[in-house]
């Protein structure tokens, strides 16, 4: 079992309108105002959100980004490919949007944030990967660590062989110590997990929205995720 505390979260989709609860964006297009409008052209719906999410939980920038992503700008790589089959040469900025830390990259550029940034992709275990990560720069020293989330619906020409994602992002702030106001994360292995499928994005929002005690469950680790209120 392993033990770790949720100190403050965001999130966005345009899925869950929670009007009570100003940790959740349902708005159909994210500000992004945090970034400067040059940057902030290059980005998705998705990379928008996460670029406001970040700087609301880490106002100085001085925290360790980890992101996970199992499909990233797909969009992107499929034009890519396009322009590839018509023998037309690529951009180097639309390849540089398409890896999976472009999102990280250019929030690291607009806050001026020189710490550590991990970018994951992990075939469906992007949560639990992203939880194992996480409890490694803890046990390290980090004091806190900001964990993020997100997806989009893939291309619509590859939908049929991919399982639907609804577009979704969440941005956790994790420590190894409890904080006024934390919960705890605990982390233990359950061989009995039956969910249908790994975590989303859209799930991590809707455990974090329900109440104290609410798991979340990986069949493909075999790992579930309690919150629960900090004593």
């Amino acid at each position: 079992m392993t033990e770790l505390f949720l100190h403050d979260w965001r999130g966005w989709t345009p899925m869950r309108d929670v009007p009570t609860d100003t940790r959740l964006d349902s708005a159909a297009k994210p500000a992004g105002g945090s970034v400067p409008a040059m940057l902030r052209r290059r980005l998705n719906l998705v990379g928008r959100a996460v670029c406001d999410m970040l700087p609301a939980l880490d106002p100085e920038a001085n925290r360790v980004v980890l992101h996970a992503s199992r499909h990233g700008d797909g969009d992107r790589t499929l034009e890519l490919l396009y322009t590839l089959a018509e023998n037309d040469p690529i951009s180097p900025a639309r390849f540089g949007l398409s890896v999976h830390n472009a999102i990280v990259g250019v929030y690291s550029i607009a806050s001026d944030s020189r710490r550590s940034q991990q970018a994951i992709a992990a075939s469906g275990a992007e949560w639990a990967a992203l939880t194992i990560e996480a409890r490694g720069y803890l046990a390290d020293g980090e004091d806190e660590v900001l964990v993020v989330f997100a997806d989009q619906p893939v291309p619509a020409r590859f939908a049929a062989y991919a399982p639907e994602t609804p577009p979704a992002a969440v941005a956790l702030r994790l420590g190894a110590r409890p904080a006024p106001g934390s919960h705890r994360l605990v982390v233990s292995n359950d061989a009995a997990v039956d969910t249908p499928r790994p975590p989303q994005p859209l799930d991590v929002i809707d455990w974090l929205l329900a109440t104290d005690d609410a798991t979340l469950a990986c069949p493909m680790t075999h790992r579930r995720w309690q919150l629960a209120a900090s004593t």
